[in-house]
């Protein structure tokens, strides 16, 4: 299901997204968390194994907008393909600039609470009724 507003979603607070090339057809998947004392942190978790509930690992966080890789708790290099293609993804969704040959889709549940959707347009924004009342949307 592609997104709407797709670096918004990010923000959301508990957002599970993939990145598509539509050049290569790579493919990750990211789990970006709010921090629970932080308002203005979030931890970037890609996916590297089958178990898409569990087989996270730790890339990177994000305090006001800006991405930055890893500390010493990432295990994750700088110069891994899913860490180049976040880092790349953010800096071209926070200028809101294209990424034509990118698709980013979501997990179908809700950005801020984790709650599927069902509603057409929740889908189509990643964000159901109650949230997007709440974000403002």
């Amino acid at each position: 299901m592609k997104l709407d507003n797709p670096a918004m979603f990010a923000l959301a607070g508990n957002a599970t997204f993939t990145l598509v090339s539509l050049k290569t057809q790579a493919r990750y998947t990211y789990r970006v968390r709010q921090a629970e004392n932080n308002a203005q942190m979030y931890f970037v978790s890609v996916l590297t194994g089958p178990d898409n509930t569990s087989d996270y690992r730790y890339l990177g966080f994000m305090r006001r907008g800006v991405y930055f890789h890893g500390t010493r708790k990432s295990t994750i290099a700088a110069e891994a393909p899913s860490a180049k293609a976040f880092d790349w993804w953010w800096r071209m969704a926070v200028q809101a600039r294209e990424t034509p040959n990118l698709e980013v889709h979501h997990m179908g549940r809700c950005g801020r609470c984790n709650r599927p959707l069902t509603v057409p347009e929740s889908i189509r924004s990643g964000y159901g009724p109650e949230c997007s009342g709440k974000m403002g949307i």
